[in-house]
């Protein structure tokens, strides 16, 4: 799920041509590309998530430009550069030299199907582990009888991880644990589901709670990343 990504088409008010916003499917915030050096072992800046809010909103444009084979894309920045993966951390990238490009500055274009169905929650790892001792704010909303988001009610969580969310949130509203869904809202009153151990920081985090059988519920899709 963290490698699924929803293309959004932008026209920047400076461009002749409309850039993509990668929005990702775990977090609900966009790929930005930062002017910090990346990390050891990395090349040239780093990249992260933001939200489209984000005072540095030109940090997030994105152009696909077809590679001569025609089967992949370069993905160049805004500001200059192209995406790279960096094989040798994992799931990492950052922006490469666009006048020497590398093979893991090749990007394939697959369509990811939505299913109904909740993927299966990661299973927590062990409290002892330093991710699980972060401690971050939760605040959790939820609808009313109109479909409103105006209750609300806040607690500290700690840890990463989703299933244990879940568990706590359901403890907290009274309902069956296999009834109840997790979103993370955006901007545009998009809600994402969240089906992805939380973020390796302490930032306070906003979710909606759907329960199965409101119409919040029934709209939900996943990213069906086992499709292929």
């Amino acid at each position: 799920m963290n490698a699924a990504w929803v293309v959004h088409v932008y026209q920047h008010p400076e461009a002749c041509l409309p850039y993509l916003l990668l929005h990702s499917a775990a977090y609900g915030r966009y790929l930005a590309a930062t002017n910090v050096q990346a990390p050891q072992g990395h090349h040239r800046h780093r990249v992260e998530q933001r939200g489209c809010d984000h005072p540095e909103v030109d940090l997030i444009p994105w152009r696909a430009i077809r590679t001569e084979s025609g089967d992949e894309v370069y993905l160049d920045h805004f500001h200059g550069g192209c995406l790279r993966a960096n094989w040798n951390t994992g799931v990492s990238v950052s922006v490469d030299d666009p006048d020497n490009p590398s093979p893991t500055t090749r990007w394939v274009v697959e369509p990811i199907p939505a299913a109904r169905s909740m993927p299966r929650l990661p299973l927590p790892r062990p409290i002892g582990l330093h991710d699980e001792l972060l401690l971050r704010e939760i605040t959790y909303v939820w609808p009313n009888v109109e479909g409103a988001l105006v209750n609300h009610d806040v607690f500290c969580f700690m840890g990463r991880s989703v299933f244990r969310l879940r568990h706590e949130l359901a403890r907290r509203r009274l309902v069956d644990v296999s009834q109840l869904a997790m979103c993370l809202p955006t901007r545009y009153g998009r809600f994402f589901p969240l089906v992805v151990d939380l973020p390796r920081n302490q930032e306070a985090l906003i979710v909606v709670v759907d329960v199965a059988g409101t119409p919040g519920h029934a709209a939900l899709r996943y990213a069906d990343v086992d499709a292929w």
